[in-house]
């Protein structure tokens, strides 16, 4: 069978990553990469061996398409893609806005393409295996803090980083949540760098879920409550451990047995079976939209607490 051709549309930090495990991939060939900058362009195709060529002339030169552009861009970029019988896999968020993404999800289904996003932590080998372990989920402790980075201003830290574990909650309770509160700050950009929510799904679990761009090192851990069970997870390591409490009160310990794997590898592996087998993607638009509509509502959610405390300040200018 001959190899799918994909290209790579943006060729920054995100998508000089993707072409490098495209590249590696035996199902796959990084055919060409597309940027506004022609010189970025050209300097990608150069190291990783593809063609540079402009968005209008993919069509027909591929079979599908990475979108690593601004979350501005997605919808625009992405659209034109599907329009032109290109499967796509759109980084997240999946847009800036539920009408954006609308827009993504039916262009898709009217052209009959394969929309994927990348959702990266889906496709964490300990995510993976927690989802196989999950009974009755009652209570959700996570962390995501990350130094500075110039990279991904364009959008909050909600949708920048938090919106993963918003999601993973999402597939773990299969459920939205029906109480959401909210408080962010921004210290370093224009935008929330730092968030803290507070989400209470139907049937009483609570996840307490905290996001940073602004911090002195990279956390990334999720702890879970469930019947009789705490699971400490750490997504960097790729590691999990299970602490069970059996009926005489005696505590046992469960290391996960996890295969470790690049996540990218995986969710890239993953999309080309979807293209060439023509299935639902494990991140399809739909699911993808489900995480964005939450962090949106966290955002409004996040502004009103910020209008709270502005007016209660206004009250008591003596006490600043």
């Amino acid at each position: 069978m001959s190899k799918l051709r994909i290209a790579v549309v943006g060729a920054g930090a995100f998508g000089r990553n993707h072409m490098r495990v495209i590249r590696s991939l035996p199902e796959a060939e990084l055919t060409a990469v597309c940027d506004t900058d022609p010189a970025r362009a050209a300097a990608a195709a150069a190291e990783f061996g593809c063609r540079a060529l402009p968005l209008a002339a993919l069509a027909g030169a591929i079979d599908a398409a990475v979108v690593a552009v601004p979350t501005f861009a997605h919808a625009e970029v992405g659209c034109a893609l599907l329009a032109a019988g290109i499967d796509v896999l759109v980084e997240k968020p999946i847009a800036p806005t539920l009408e954006a993404a609308d827009a993504l999800i039916q262009t898709a289904a009217a052209h009959g393409r394969i929309l994927q996003v990348g959702h990266l932590e889906r496709f964490n080998p300990a995510v993976t295996a927690l989802a196989e372990r999950i009974t009755v989920p009652l209570f959700f402790e996570i962390h995501r803090l990350s130094l500075f980075t110039p990279r991904a201003l364009d959008v909050d830290v909600v949708l920048d980083l938090m919106i993963h574990d918003i999601d993973i909650l999402l597939a773990l309770t299969g459920r939205m949540p029906e109480e959401v509160r909210a408080a962010g700050i921004s210290i370093l950009s224009d935008k929330v760098d730092i968030a803290n929510v507070r989400l209470a799904f139907p049937g009483g679990c609570v996840a307490n879920v905290t996001a940073s761009r602004v911090y002195t090192e990279r956390v990334r851990k999720m702890r879970l409550f469930q019947p009789h069970q705490y699971i400490s997870l750490d997504y960097q390591k790729q590691e999990a451990v299970a602490f069970s409490v059996s009926g005489d009160r005696q505590i046992g310990y469960d290391p996960f047995r996890i295969t470790k794997a690049e996540p990218l590898a995986l969710e890239l592996a993953h999309f080309v079976a979807c293209v060439t087998g023509r299935t639902t993607p494990r991140v399809d638009g739909v699911e993808a939209r489900k995480a964005l509509a939450v962090s949106l509502d966290i955002l409004h959610h996040i502004e009103v607490h910020a209008r709270t405390i502005h007016d209660a300040l206004a009250a008591h200018p003596t006490q600043l």
